[in-house]
């Protein structure tokens, strides 16, 4: 059942007009729904905490994306890009980099005169509410403009207001725990600074910080299994650096079984990742969990229990490869229906379930299933998936088209929604994994 009213009219107020959509986040979820308020005439801004548009993406660009490009264009910034002279990436079948597809696509969509005089670097969406309103007040909620407190770069904090807000912050710069029980392990602040997001640039800009170190990594995903690959290459010139791999689980179900995966550099992973352990390259740790860090002169001490026992060794460095989760703490004064396992959306959560569904078996879903007990507030992307690691891009574009038809009035374009996706096989049997359907 859902919590919208399709043949309800779409409530315009006086205190509304005139108001932006909001957008949190300028990354490819953000932008793609900028260009499909751009081609309905619907006014917004987008917020983006990073010094430039893609910030996230930024960080992990030297990755390779698992999607080629003919998925991880949105059709509306296509078409707007295409109006003004861009031409498409030339091997639409070639999955691009990180860096790639900001340099190639994300920046002059961004470029374009009707986005980029709405965004705004450097600042952070601290909190959403209601203008006036905490989530305890009702009446008259739908018809009060939303109030979103915003700080920048050097402290300040200003408010402003919004007929509707879409969240597409992701999920990037809120990390799993490196604990199996979802906290942070006993004594990690006081190794704070020999503990490192997923995706370093190990061959690139992080490479004097990794060489000739012991590094673990932790993480049953995607994400671990490329920085153990780019580990591995580290010691081809640094032959002194050794790498340790940390899972909870007895195996790393997702990393080797996708042979009839049809994204081909995703399906590549898991040969190369296992040949590097029967050649001895990684060490394999499996059934391990992390309770406790504690300094050990220049290294860390990790404490696991393992095969019931407590287990003990050092590292000088630690990938935290464990996946990533939403910050619902900027929503805590809107109101939610989110699944109570993976904190998705409640409607969505079904068709995301990790234990169930890949990446590619996931139905199309538009507004219906994100909207919230909040009229005109949704929450899509990455985020919108919770802790299920099963996103892709496309999915993502199809999501915000929905969204943004619905703001506008168009019901029958809102709810017509419809996705071709690639076979993927499960993403995950552990919703904490790292996201692999980039």
């Amino acid at each position: 059942m859902t919590l919208i009213d399709l043949t309800a009219p779409i409530i315009r107020d006086s205190r509304l007009d005139g108001l932006p959509v909001a957008i949190i986040g300028a990354g490819p979820i953000g932008l793609a729904a900028a260009a499909n308020l751009v081609e309905r005439g619907v006014d917004f801004v987008i917020y983006e905490t990073g010094d430039s548009i893609a910030s996230s993406v930024l960080s992990w660009g030297h990755i390779r994306l698992f999607s080629p490009w003919k998925h991880l264009i949105d059709p509306a910034a296509r078409r707007l890009l295409e109006a003004s002279g861009w031409t498409a990436p030339r091997y639409q079948d070639k999955a691009p980099n990180g860096r790639e597809l900001v340099e190639q696509y994300l920046a002059p969509l961004a470029s374009l005169d009707s986005i980029s005089s709405r965004i705004h670097t450097g600042v952070t969406v601290a909190s959403v509410t209601r203008l006036g309103m905490d989530r305890t007040r009702t009446t008259g909620r739908a018809a009060t403009p939303f109030a979103l407190r915003i700080t920048g770069t050097e402290g300040s904090v200003t408010e402003v207001t919004a007929r509707a807000v879409i969240d597409a912050s992701g999920t990037y710069r809120t990390t799993n725990s490196l604990g199996s029980n979802g906290l942070d392990p006993l004594g990690i602040h006081s190794v704070a600074d020999r503990v490192t997001h997923a995706l370093p640039d190990i061959l690139g800009v992080d490479r004097s910080r990794f060489a000739g170190k012991h590094i673990t990594v932790v993480g049953a995903g995607h994400s671990a299994a490329n920085t153990l690959i780019n580990l591995s290459t580290l010691i081809q010139t640094s032959p002194d650096t050794t790498v340790s791999w940390v899972i909870r689980n007895r195996s790393a179900v997702r990393v080797f079984t996708a042979e009839d995966d049809e994204l081909p550099g995703r399906a590549a992973l898991g040969s190369k990742v296992k040949r590097l352990i029967d050649f001895g390259v990684i060490t394999v740790l499996d059934g391990f969990e992390i309770l406790e860090l504690a300094p050990s002169g220049d290294q860390v001490d990790i404490a696991g229990l393992r095969n019931g026992s407590i287990e003990h060794f050092s590292t000088d460095l630690i990938v935290n490869s464990t996946g990533f989760r939403p910050d619902l703490g900027i929503l805590r004064e809107i109101r939610l229906s989110l699944d109570s396992i993976v904190e998705a959306p409640a409607m969505l959560a079904p068709l995301i379930d990790p234990n169930l569904h890949s990446c590619g078996t996931v139905e199309p879903h538009g507004f219906v299933e994100l909207e919230q007990p909040e009229p005109n507030f949704f929450i899509a992307g990455m985020k919108s998936y919770g802790r299920a690691p099963t996103f892709l891009l496309a999915t993502g574009y199809e999501q915000v088209r929905s969204i943004t038809a619905y703001l506008a009035g168009d019901l029958d374009s809102a709810t017509n929604v419809e996705l071709v996706l690639p076979y993927t096989g499960v993403c995950s049997t552990d919703a904490s994994a790292s996201s692999c359907c980039s």
